[in-house]
Order: C-alpha cells, then structure tokens, then sequence
C-alpha cells in the first residue's frame, strides 16, 4: 500500500528529501502562495507549526503557480517572502504542480486518498490535508479553511 512516506520532494534550498523523515508525524500538508487573498494563513500555519511541534507535528508547504499565477517567485524569493513576512520555519518545498498532467506524484496520491466536493482536483491556493503518524490522509480542508480552525482535529491525532 501507497504511503505519503513513499514520496520526496525538493526542499526550497535545493535538498531532495524523503518524507520518510516525517514518519511518526502528524503532518499538515498545503500547497501554498505568496500573493493570494489566502497568503496571510501563513501567518496561522506558523502558529499551529510552533504550537505542536514538539508533539510531533509539522506543517509542509508547497509553493504552487497554477492558480491565477500567484507564486510567481523562483526558490529563493518564496524563502525569503515566507521568512521575512511570516516567520516560516516549517519546511518548505519548490514550486510544484499539484494538478494535471505534471502534477507532483505527492499530490496525485493526496488527490486520490482524499477527493473533493466537487472532484480531486486541488481547487486553489491553500488547500490542506491532515495526514496522521501512520502515513495516513485523514482530512482535506478547503483554502477557505482557517488554520486556527484545524486545532481541534490535529490534537486529536497527536
């Protein structure tokens, strides 16, 4: 059986990285931009980050160009926008796509685990999937979906 432990992805400073590495986590998975209506959840995502942590959780983040062009940054711009604006410390990841045919496998298996209301297709910046420490997709959340909204069902799994 497929796992989000069979995947890797480039991180922002250019290192591939399994997330083997994040087995036993509770994960927050989202795809992410810099210059979306959306773009101060960063700010919530960070909180949440800091928050559990130490419990064993961690938001991954995953800049994405494919709704209305709104993370038109190369790696570094998106590091240094998240850390100078937000604060970012949870891991970050380079610009994938998370629909179509080029799609990043991660999001391909995240699509299917955990389908929308209207389709899998990721509909916007900022839509969140709740992994649990096994691996498992638990819960997909709308970008409108605030990330202080989350709280609740992530201790629930810590």
């Amino acid at each position: 059986m497929t796992s989000i432990y069979d995947f890797s992805a480039t991180t922002l400073d250019g290192t591939e990285t399994s997330l083997k590495q994040f087995q036993g986590k509770v994960l927050l998975i989202v795809n992410t931009a810099s210059n979306c209506g959306f773009t101060p959840q960063y700010r919530g995502l960070e909180e949440l980050h800091q928050a559990f942590a130490a419990r064993g959780f961690s938001v991954l983040g995953f800049p994405c160009n494919q709704f209305g062009h709104q993370e038109p940054g190369d790696a570094s711009q998106i590091a240094q926008f998240c850390s100078r604006n937000y604060g970012v410390s949870f891991p970050m990841f380079q610009k994938i796509e998370v629909n179509g045919d080029d799609a990043h496998p991660l999001y391909r298996f995240l699509r299917s685990e955990k389908p929308g209301l209207l389709g899998s297709a990721i509909k916007w910046n900022f839509t969140k999937f709740l992994v649990d420490r096994s691996g498992r997709v638990v819960k997909r959340y709308a970008p409108t979906t605030t990330p202080d909204s989350l709280k609740k069902d992530i201790e629930a799994l810590l």
